[in-house]
């Protein structure tokens, strides 16, 4: 007989099978699921996965696309492993950890690279800019670098005979890993063309010698490469350093050219490169060959040149060709081998297609050996010279660029 009811009890559980339920009672029912940390990332991302619900001290895999990682869950079906997102992964991609039938799954989405940052371009074309704050003007710098899909290696500085050399302007040039080209004017700003005090003659007679010492020394010191353009556009009529206006006559421009040079020299600085400069020849210009200072003086001659369109009353469209080729012809005659620079250039937007004329531009001057690189005029001045003027224009000038990189 039974001992009590209480015994009687439990022999009837065992007897039904429900015994064990009894002593050991069953644990809700849990759904596997993983995490993944992050969720998100470039492709070849390392990703932690947590894992919980799964079959109790077993091995399982997590599976990505066709790559395997294997996991070891604890007594309590949880995991926690690492892996990495396979190199070739696009958009969203499931991840996958398994034990035997249990599984469960997780997105991870795969975010684009990001584009590699633009770089000096290593092309036998250099690419410069003159910007309206010069070269410590980083806002612009950095708009005309997204513009132009590559760091200018070339910045313009302009600076008349008033105003010290330019150091700092040098020193933001070389931190973005381009050359100052320095446009120095021997005349003071917003005076015009009548200046009796800077005619050629005075700068020759060694008026602005203690000036010019004061620029060579300060050079000297800096000790990187600088470009030096002195008296740019002399075959104009627009500055009073050129001969026919302010009293200058015929040979006073190559003299004073010289002096300048030998008083630089004297201080000792052999960073500079000289670099003469004269406008795309027109009709009535002053021929080049009497302003010119002699290969022993200059190192690089240059053009200024602009594609005004219609944007002028005296102006026309102009293709790069028409308005390049015969002055680059011209400094190869009058300067055989030594490098040419287009020193100035921009289009306007009135009167033809700016974006054809960029496209052009750069496709010409890259064909031409001796053609060191060409700097853009990007300002919004007598028109909207800028290379963003619209849309079509950037998007043509950075493909020009980077199609002469190829």
């Amino acid at each position: 007989m039974f001992r009590s009811l209480k015994t009687f009890v439990l022999a009837l559980l065992v007897a039904s099978g429900l015994a064990l339920s009894v002593i050991q009672p069953a644990s809700a029912a849990t759904t596997p699921q993983i995490t993944l940390n992050p969720t998100s990332g470039p492709a070849g991302s390392a990703v932690t996965v947590a894992g919980s619900g799964f079959r109790t001290s077993t091995t399982g895999t997590v599976i990505v696309g066709s790559a395997t990682f294997s996991f070891q869950t604890t007594a309590t079906g949880t995991f926690s492993t690492g892996i990495t997102i396979p190199a070739a992964s696009t958009g969203s991609i499931t991840v996958t950890a398994k034990t035997s039938s249990v599984k469960a799954s997780a997105m991870f989405v795969v975010q684009a690279a990001p584009a590699p940052a633009p770089t000096v371009s290593s092309a036998a074309l250099r690419f410069g800019v003159a910007n309206p704050g010069g070269p410590l003007a980083s806002t612009e710098l950095d708009e005309v670098t997204t513009v132009a899909g590559e760091v200018p290696s070339i910045l313009m500085i302009y600076k008349d005979f008033l105003q010290s050399p330019p150091v700092a302007e040098m020193d933001a040039a070389r931190s973005r890993g381009a050359t100052p080209l320095v446009t120095w004017e021997p005349w003071a700003w917003g005076g015009g063309v009548n200046q009796p005090a800077y005619a050629l003659d005075r700068v020759a007679a060694g008026d602005f010698d203690s000036t010019i010492t004061q620029w060579g020394q300060a050079i000297a010191a800096w000790g990187k490469p600088v470009m030096l353009r002195f008296a740019h556009e002399m075959n104009g009529n627009w500055y009073p350093w050129a001969e026919g206006v302010n009293g200058n006559q015929a040979g006073d421009y190559v003299a004073a050219w010289r002096h300048v040079h030998d008083v630089v020299a004297a201080t000792g600085a052999v960073n500079v490169q000289w670099v003469w400069s004269p406008n795309v020849p027109y009709t009535g210009s002053t021929a080049l060959a009497g302003l010119y200072p002699g290969p022993g003086y200059v190192d690089i001659v240059a053009l200024d040149g602009y594609n005004w369109g219609t944007s002028q009353t005296w102006s026309s469209w102009v293709s790069p060709v028409d308005l390049f080729a015969p002055g680059i012809s011209q400094l190869r005659a009058l300067a055989p081998g030594k490098p040419v620079l287009i020193a100035e250039t921009a289009a306007s937007e009135l009167g033809g297609s700016k974006a054809t004329w960029n496209t052009d531009l750069v496709s010409y001057l890259a064909a031409q050996a001796d053609v060191m690189g060409f700097v853009w005029f990007d300002m919004q001045k007598e028109t909207d010279w800028r290379i963003n003027s619209s849309a079509s224009s950037a998007a043509a000038f950075k493909s020009a660029l980077l199609a002469r990189r190829s």
